[in-house]
């Protein structure tokens, strides 16, 4: 008899959680044929659609999918915990372009803007709706790169972020972790938020446009950060780049910034674990992500329309490091853990040619 009622208390336990589970896992089947979690976010299918035949010709990792992830971090990062920088994740930065855009740290973004302005304009998106999904459709042309969330929903931007909220690569580390944390990121957070410089090409110099930060820069992986930490030669002359360290890679810049955190003993260890991790980086990247495109926003009042964001193709790994480099060109200042062992691609050390323009 005891048996028989604890079997039944099972098989009704059982009952219960799976309509709790159904109830969690409710979708909605949009006009289109699509399934999604909630019907607001049917409208987004063709947006989506729009935004990879439009603006990422067609569903390339190209020139606009790593403009689209930079103009959300330039967007995102005018916000303080403290207030009285921005409303963080609002789109600003397209909304008030002709304000933001001129900010010295936001150079080029005027051309990101006009790319996508015409795009924007037939949404009917908010600024900052347009801005965060762009970044999150963008990136998933990009074989390796994590499937970011997205949240609908953020009402229009009231007014410009202020100035001097955004880190520029010329800025100490010191500098550059106080201004994240007052944005409310952590050190691991900002390396983790760099993982996005695996797929950038420069915007800072106009004299050499599209200069990729590592040799696979249609891929994202943990390349980046084993690049970066490559032995290179100090810039010549006595200008504004004098003492920064260049990149032994012939056609690949190295930012200063992403140099001095991966020597810095706050965070040396937090970059060089990344390196053949591609589960850390992406997993942490997603998460500093989410956190970066909710900045100024209640996600309570927002709609999860994660599931609208396409599938990225799988990495195909490992990194390896380039051709002619071995761990004898490495320069570790993480002495707490072992450094990875890495093959090397055959043949001559290589040439890395430009991103070409969309």
């Amino acid at each position: 008899m005891a048996v028989r009622s604890l079997s039944a208390i099972i098989a009704l336990a059982l009952a219960t959680s799976q309509v709790a589970n159904a109830a969690l896992t409710k979708r909605f089947t949009c006009a289109t044929g699509q399934v999604t979690a909630h019907s607001a976010c049917c409208a987004l299918f063709p947006i989506v659609e729009k935004l990879q035949t439009e603006l990422f010709d067609g569903g390339e990792c190209g020139e606009e999918a790593h403009s689209a992830l930079r103009l959300a971090f330039h967007d995102a990062i005018g916000f303080s915990v403290n207030g009285g920088k921005g409303g963080g994740a609002d789109g600003s930065i397209l909304a008030f372009n002709s304000t933001e855009t001129l900010f010295h740290a936001n150079g080029g973004t005027d051309d990101i803007v006009a790319s996508q302005w015409p795009v924007f304009k037939e949404t009917k998106l908010s600024a900052g709706d347009f801005v965060h999904l762009a970044a999150a459709v963008g990136i998933t042309n990009c074989a390796g790169s994590p499937r970011l969330n997205f949240f609908l929903g953020r009402s229009p931007p009231r007014a410009a972020a202020p100035d001097l909220t955004v880190p520029e690569p010329t800025d100490s580390v010191t500098s550059i972790l106080a201004r994240f944390d007052d944005a409310g990121f952590s050190p691991a957070e900002v390396v983790a938020l760099l993982a996005s410089h695996t797929i950038a090409a420069a915007a800072i110099d106009p004299s050499i446009p599209g200069t990729p930060f590592d040799s696979t820069v249609e891929t994202f992986d943990s390349q980046v950060f084993l690049e970066v930490l490559l032995k290179g030669k100090l810039f010549p002359g006595n200008g504004p780049q004098s003492g920064e360290v260049l990149s032994p890679i012939a056609g690949e810049m190295r930012l200063q910034s992403d140099f001095a955190i991966s020597q810095d003993h706050r965070t040396a260890c937090l970059w060089q674990n990344m390196i053949n991790n591609q589960h850390l980086m992406v997993t942490n990247f997603k998460n500093a992500m989410t956190k970066l495109q909710l900045l100024g926003h209640n996600e309570d009042f927002l709609t999860d329309c994660s599931d609208v964001i396409p599938t990225p193709a799988p990495f195909a790994g490992p990194i390896k490091f380039p051709a002619s480099f071995s761990k004898k060109d490495v320069q570790i200042a993480c002495v707490q853990s072992a450094f990875p062992s890495l093959a090397t691609v055959a043949g001559p050390a290589p040439t890395i040619p430009p991103v070409p323009p969309s």
